[in-house]
């Protein structure tokens, strides 16, 4: 992970939860391909948002990844189950960012593979 930068809009983060979102967002590194893991960064924004029935936390991500930017945001009662459920969205976005980004394998491959079956 290069570059993760954590900010709050109301709320003020402690030690402990910028090392939960280290850990938790520094993790999705592991679903890109291995050429984009270099330029990987990932934005984070914590709020606090008073509600009349109490208050409710939001985590908002940025993830950029070369070619593209990824977004995800929920918001609860507690500030790390916020955090869990936008790694989760990030997890599934970036999976199907890997999957449109293999590189194709050419016919030398393909030519390979099928004289081995053959011989």
């Amino acid at each position: 992970m290069e570059r993760i930068e954590i900010t709050g809009v109301r709320y003020t983060p402690d030690e402990s939860t910028k090392k939960y979102v280290v850990k938790k967002i520094g993790a999705l590194s592991r679903f890109l391909p291995r050429h984009a893991r270099k330029t990987f960064s990932a934005e984070v924004v914590l709020r606090e948002v008073n509600r009349a029935n109490g208050n409710k936390y939001e985590c908002d991500a940025k993830v950029i990844v070369p070619g593209k930017v990824l977004t995800a945001k929920d918001s609860t009662m507690n500030m790390l189950a916020a955090i869990d459920i936008v790694e989760a969205k990030l997890a599934d976005q970036l999976r199907k960012y890997k999957e449109t980004n293999k590189p194709a394998k050419g016919w030398r491959a393909r030519v390979a593979r099928f004289k081995q079956h053959i011989g």
